[in-house]
């Protein structure tokens, strides 16, 4: 039993796919399924049912577990101990990020990160924050960045940065009105333009819209959309308005594309959130890509 075994194995456990496992370790799937025939040939056991669709632990497989886990995070330990000794830092580091962060907060911090530590290997995924707060949940990910908080008792969130939500509208004289002053009965008319379901940006305005007594239905919405930059294309060319963070729209703002109007009327601040499980240890590294974030946002 070695350490490339135990790694294939919480991977493929983790992930409950061969071809998942294999992108994050970067092996292909032959050499994954050979490591863990050999495992399970020298443990005299089977460790993953593999009858159905989905990949799942046999009972010693279950037991296996948490061992494998616990001595791939010694052998982290102990090779960050080595690598601060000499003054040099390697090894990987995961992040899944929805949108805003992914776009407009993360790409500076990565590159400061990457310079500081130059041999360290960042993977990012991007998911909407519902999904990554699952994923968190299930082991997929081990730290998100996400626009939205969730009450589940065995998450912890961070908040990283202070954005608001603001009504984002053409730059024309149409809607110059509104600059002045908004009030409910002008917002319900409007041809709305929204997130999808599991964006934290809708589920935070939807969460403002309930505080006030009114929710979504009320509004004229015209589409979903999946894509923040497609959102804005459609309103900068008179499609209709819509709702985002502030931090996505100050180019357009700068550039007279967009108007970005407040609604004080609603409670409309929100914080984007660094999480990870609260009962999981994060790798030394992951440790460290966590007190930098913090450390950077919080100047």
């Amino acid at each position: 039993m070695d350490f490339k075994q135990l790694e294939t194995f919480v991977a493929i456990a983790k992930y409950k796919s061969y071809s998942k496992a294999a992108d994050h370790l970067f092996l292909t799937q032959p050499t994954l399924s050979s490591h863990i025939i050999n495992l399970e040939k020298e443990l005299k056991t089977t460790l993953l049912n593999r009858s159905s669709k989905q990949i799942s632990l046999t009972p010693a497989g279950e037991l296996l577990y948490s061992y494998a886990v616990d001595l791939l995070s010694l052998k982290e330990n102990a090779q960050y101990k080595l690598d601060e000794y000499r003054g040099t830092f390697v090894g990987q580091v995961g992040v899944a990020a929805s949108t805003i962060p992914e776009r407009y907060i993360l790409p500076n911090l990565l590159v400061a990160f990457h310079q500081e530590y130059p041999e360290v290997v960042i993977t990012m995924s991007h998911l909407p924050s519902e999904k990554i707060i699952e994923g968190i949940l299930t082991e997929e990910y081990n730290i998100g960045i996400v626009g939205s908080r969730s009450s589940h008792n065995h998450l912890s969130f961070f908040p990283l940065v202070k954005d608001e939500l603001v009504l984002i509208t053409p730059a024309t004289k149409a809607y110059q009105y509104l600059l002045k002053h908004t009030e409910w009965t002008d917002l319900v008319t409007l041809p709305y333009l929204f997130r999808e379901h599991g964006s934290g940006t809708r589920k935070e305005f939807e969460a403002a819209l309930k505080k006030s007594k009114h929710h979504l239905k009320e509004l004229n919405i015209i589409g979903y959309i999946e894509n923040t930059e497609v959102i804005k294309t459609f309103v900068a060319k008179g499609m209709g308005v819509s709702i985002l963070s502030r931090k996505a729209v100050e180019k357009e703002i700068k550039d007279g594309l967009l108007y970005a109007i407040p609604l004080p009327d609603l409670e409309m601040e929100r914080h984007f959130y660094l999480v990870h499980h609260k009962y999981r240890s994060l790798s030394p590294m992951e440790i460290r890509f966590k007190e930098f974030l913090l450390e950077k946002l919080s100047t």
